[in-house]
């Protein structure tokens, strides 16, 4: 995979349900870390974005669960630029358990950019990971 980019992270106690795995709403929140810092070592600073009126969202979301992290888990997530369309761009990510490489999880983050007016359209950071991407 070209252009992959990795974080790790270590599950921490709270974010775990009572059946002691972590809760499936916490992997949004992991997912959406590593897209943060993925632009941000690509020079795209979201905050900055949004200051400009420039918002980058979330239009869907596919995650398939394969295993289940528990209290402690050390693991790492990647994310890759993937094209969707002419307006659409997508971040394919995979939750990976550090101690044995095993995938928890693997999805696929479609979004756009939304300019002042809340129109859809591509900035030229974009067409910039994707000639990264290739």
């Amino acid at each position: 995979m070209s252009d992959l980019f990795t974080l790790d992270f270590k599950v921490r106690d709270y974010e775990c349900d009572m059946q002691g795995i972590v809760n499936n709403a916490v992997y949004f929140h992991y997912l959406e870390h590593a897209r943060h810092e993925y632009l941000l070592s690509r020079g795209v600073d979201f905050a900055a974005l949004a200051r400009e009126k420039i918002n980058l969202v979330v239009v869907r979301s596919e995650m398939d669960y394969k295993a289940s992290l528990q209290s402690g888990d050390q693991f790492l997530v990647t994310v890759q630029y993937q094209t969707v369309s002419k307006l659409r761009f997508g971040f394919r990510q995979q939750v990976l358990r550090r101690q044995d490489g095993k995938l928890m999880l693997d999805a696929l983050i479609t979004g756009t950019a939304l300019n002042a007016q809340g129109k859809p359209f591509v900035p030229g950071f974009i067409s910039q990971l994707a000639a990264v991407a290739g």
